[in-house]
């Protein structure tokens, strides 16, 4: 499978493997790239089953399909060297700019929010690392995520494309969400705004779940569910996530 790589966002740099063919395609426009290796069992298996054991299925995660990505993603690979032996800790991680991975209970209880059907598009705001997007597409869901640092953006593409996961990926402030690509059965933001963007719930499908934590100091995880009378809010546990950026700060 081909890892989709997307121009970025207007007025933000292309986010390419290979600078001079993303140069060459109009702005907007796909630029596929090289076919992604196979994906295949990776080390650290035991590890990962005990992360899902103790840390996740313990804490009342039930969904099936999200126990078995949750398996099978290696997310080790995600991050730097000097912290992949601390990976399968029950904790958040530092990857470098002042961003984190998140704790893997977080993941996993954030994905089985937005109760995606596989098919469905998903778009992720802030693709960090890029293991909430690898997890995503595990599941089989088609994955749009938007990161504002350029640097973790193109880290986390390489990463990707070379563990065999197809994710579109953007450089840009994700409180403007993907337009072009909406609707979305569901988002996800992995950084914590003082309000929710109202750009993201335009772009949400009736009937789909936005997975957000919200608030300054203190933060609450929601999701919220857009029907046909309106927003339904399910305030789900108190969090600490890196603050959004960008737009969210004005």
């Amino acid at each position: 499978m081909a890892v989709a790589v997307l121009a970025a966002a207007p007025g933000s740099p292309a986010l390419s493997a290979s600078e001079s063919e993303a140069q060459s395609q109009p702005e907007g426009q796909s630029q596929p790239e090289a076919e992604a290796e196979p994906r295949k069992t990776h080390p650290r298996a035991d590890e990962r089953d005990k992360m899902v054991r103790e840390q996740i299925e313990a804490r009342g995660v039930r969904d099936p399909r999200v126990l078995a990505a949750m398996r099978a993603v290696p997310r080790h690979e995600f991050m730097p060297e000097k912290v992949r032996a601390q990976a399968y800790e029950d904790r958040p991680l530092p990857i470098g700019k002042g961003q984190t991975i998140s704790q893997p209970y977080i993941v996993a209880l954030m994905s089985e929010l937005l109760d995606l059907a596989e098919g469905e598009r998903v778009l992720e705001v802030g693709t960090g690392s890029g293991y909430q997007a690898a997890v995503l597409a595990e599941l089989g869901v088609e994955v749009y995520s938007i990161e504002i640092v350029e640097r973790l953006a193109r880290r986390a593409a390489e990463d990707l494309k070379r563990l065999g996961y197809p994710v579109n990926l953007r450089i840009g402030d994700g409180y403007r969400g993907w337009p072009e690509a909406a609707p979305f059965n569901g988002i996800i933001v992995t950084a914590a705004p003082d309000h929710v963007p109202e750009p993201l719930v335009e772009q949400l499908a009736l009937g789909g779940r936005l997975v957000i934590p919200v608030g300054s100091f203190s933060q609450e995880l929601v999701v919220l569910r857009k029907e046909e009378d309106g927003l339904h809010r399910q305030n789900v546990a108190d969090v600490r996530f890196v603050p959004m950026t960008g737009q969210a700060e004005e």
